[in-house]
C-alpha cells in the first residue's frame, strides 16, 4: 500500500510536457518585450501581471520539486538560471571595449558603439516612462539592467528545457540558439523601436556577442549539470563529478 501510494503521488519526471511548462514560463521574459513591440500589451502591464507571476510560478515549481519531488525540475531551473546569468556577464564583458572605446583609448582598434543604449529604455518601458529621455533616472537604469539579466537567465532555463540533459548536448547547440534568438530579434521591430541602424558592422558585432553568450551558456550549463546531473526522461538520478 505504501509503495503504491508513493508511486501515485510521485511527481512527473523531466518529460517533454514538464520541460514545455518550464520553457513557457521562462519565455515570459522575452515575451514581455515582444508583446510591447507588436502592440499586444505594454511592458508596464505585462511585467507585473504576466512576466513576474510566471517567473514566480517557475521558482515555486522548482522549489516544490526540491521539497517534494525528485529534484529534476529544481536542478534544471537553477542550472539554467545560473548558466544564463554567467553567459549574460560574458556577453556584456565582450561588448565593453566597444562601449568604452574612446574612454579606454581603443577607438583605433575597435569602433565606438553605444551597445548599452537599450537598457535604460527597457526600464522606461517597464515603468511606463517616455522611451527617449535626456537623462534616465537611476531607478530606470536599474530596472532596465535587471530586465536585461532576466532575459539572460531565462534564456538559460529555456535552453535547458529544450535540450533536457545539458551533458548529453554539445555546447554548440547553445550557440545556435543564441544566434537564432539574435537574428530573430533583428526581424522584429527591435531596431526601429530603439533607433538602431542595422549596418554590417552592427550585425557583425552583435552576432559575435551572441556567439559569446552561446559559448558561455553551453559551457556553463554543461559544467553545472556535471555537478548535479539532469537525467534523461525516465532515467534514475545519477550523481556525477567533474
Amino acid at each position: 500500500m505504501t509503495a503504491d501510494r508513493a508511486i501515485v503521488e510521485a511527481p512527473p519526471p523531466w518529460t517533454a510536457a514538464s520541460r514545455g511548462v518550464v520553457f513557457v514560463l521562462a519565455s515570459s521574459s522575452i515575451a514581455c518585450l515582444l508583446a510591447d513591440f507588436y502592440g499586444w500589451c505594454p511592458m508596464r502591464f505585462f511585467t507585473p501581471f504576466i512576466f513576474l507571476p510566471a517567473f514566480l510560478a517557475l521558482l515555486a515549481l522548482a522549489v516544490g520539486d526540491r521539497l517534494r519531488g525528485d529534484g529534476q525540475v529544481w536542478r534544471a531551473v537553477w542550472i539554467g538560471l545560473l548558466g544564463g546569468l554567467l553567459a549574460a556577464v560574458a556577453y556584456d564583458v565582450f561588448r565593453l571595449p566597444f562601449v568604452f572605446a574612446r574612454e579606454w583609448g581603443l577607438a583605433g582598434i575597435v569602433p565606438p558603439m553605444n551597445l548599452f543604449k537599450v537598457f535604460p529604455r527597457f526600464g522606461a518601458m517597464v515603468l511606463g516612462e517616455p522611451l527617449e529621455q535626456t537623462i534616465y533616472a537611476p531607478v530606470t537604469q536599474l530596472v532596465g539592467w535587471l530586465y536585461h539579466f532576466s532575459n539572460g537567465a531565462t534564456f538559460g532555463v529555456m535552453y535547458v528545457a529544450l535540450v533536457g540533459d545539458a551533458r548529453r548536448r554539445h555546447w554548440a547547440w547553445a550557440v545556435l540558439m543564441a544566434l537564432g534568438l539574435e537574428l530573430g530579434m533583428l526581424l522584429t521591430p527591435y531596431p526601429q523601436v530603439f533607433n538602431i541602424p542595422v549596418t554590417a558592422r552592427f550585425v557583425m558585432v552583435t552576432v559575435a556577442a551572441h556567439a559569446i553568450f552561446g559559448v558561455g551558456l553551453g559551457f556553463s550549463v554543461r559544467w553545472l549539470a556535471g555537478l548535479n546531473r539532469i537525467p534523461a526522461s525516465g532515467s534514475p538520478m545519477v550523481p556525477t563529478t567533474v
